[in-house]
């Protein structure tokens, strides 16, 4: 008589530590995949604030009417669905012999918010 050849196989001791390294690798994974979710939406505010600033400065530009110096433009655009806050600031700078203008904008996604979501600093020629 023959001996039945024996079976080929996990343990179920190798089953249970296999499961346990599979469930700390996918914590790892979901929070990777959460942070990449967090920061795309970080990314697209910060894209869409600088889009704004960059056209709020261009509309200045091809208008050729800024702020005066000392005063303090600002308003509100509704862009992507929301409605964004910005401002604009004029400073008087003498470089050498050359009086410039430097426009500074910035826009953040609510009213209230401490630290904009993008600034735009730009110079512009002025008469003496």
């Amino acid at each position: 008589m023959t001996r039945p050849e024996p079976q080929r196989g996990f343990t179920l001791l190798e089953v249970l530590v296999a499961l346990a390294v599979i469930a700390i690798a996918m914590g790892g994974v979901m929070r990777a995949v959460s942070s990449n979710i967090s920061n795309t939406g970080y990314l697209q505010e910060k894209t869409l604030a600088h889009w704004i600033a960059m056209n709020k400065m261009n509309e200045y530009m091809a208008l050729e009417k800024f702020p005066t110096a000392g005063s303090r433009d600002k308003g509100s655009v509704v862009y992507a669905g929301h409605e964004w806050a910005w401002s604009a600031e004029t400073k008087k700078e003498s470089i050498m012999d050359y009086e410039l203008g430097v426009v500074t904008v910035e826009v953040r996604f609510n009213e209230g918010d401490e630290s904009p979501r993008a600034s735009l600093v730009s110079a512009f020629p002025t008469s003496k």
